[in-house]
């Protein structure tokens, strides 16, 4: 789904149910941090957000946002992109041991979120074979979007 106030309202609207579900305080800093996220349609670092949630005079604390990241990331609301230090909203909640796939582009900067069950199983198995127990399974692929592919490409001299 596109960034924009649909988009916003839904996650905001999931957060609460979970919230609610787990017996969680969904304070309105943890609010507003995902609401910005939402909004922003590209990765966002923590100082980016507690730029955006300051006002003249009230300023946020990055380790404030750092907390609130914190606390949406453990509940599946935002995901880590790792490679970038910063923070997506996650579209869709996911299954026990499933796996994020993020593909980031390096020309625009966008970064679409996907699963593969390819990938899974393959995952599985190695995970398996080396005895080990993630803590999270996201992967990111850096690469080119199709959009910047097809502005490449219709640059190029014809043959």
């Amino acid at each position: 789904m596109a960034p924009g106030p649909a988009r916003t309202a839904d996650l905001v609207a999931r957060a609460e149910r979970l919230a609610q579900d787990r017996g969680l305080q969904f304070t309105a800093l943890r609010r507003r941090t995902l609401e910005v996220v939402a909004e922003e349609g590209r990765p966002l670092g923590a100082y980016d957000i507690a730029e955006r949630l300051s006002a003249p005079g009230k300023r946020v604390a990055a380790v404030s946002v750092y907390r609130a990241l914190d606390f949406l990331t453990e509940h599946g609301l935002v995901h880590r992109i790792a490679s970038r230090n910063a923070f997506v909203p996650c579209e869709h909640g996911h299954g026990a041991g499933e796996s994020a796939v993020f593909l980031i582009c390096r020309r625009c900067g966008s970064v679409d979120e996907t699963i593969s069950t390819e990938i899974e199983r393959s995952l599985d198995r190695t995970l398996a074979q080396a005895g080990f127990k993630p803590a999270s399974r996201i992967v990111e692929i850096e690469g080119e979007c199709e959009a910047c592919q097809g502005r490449h490409e219709a640059s190029l001299p014809p043959d």
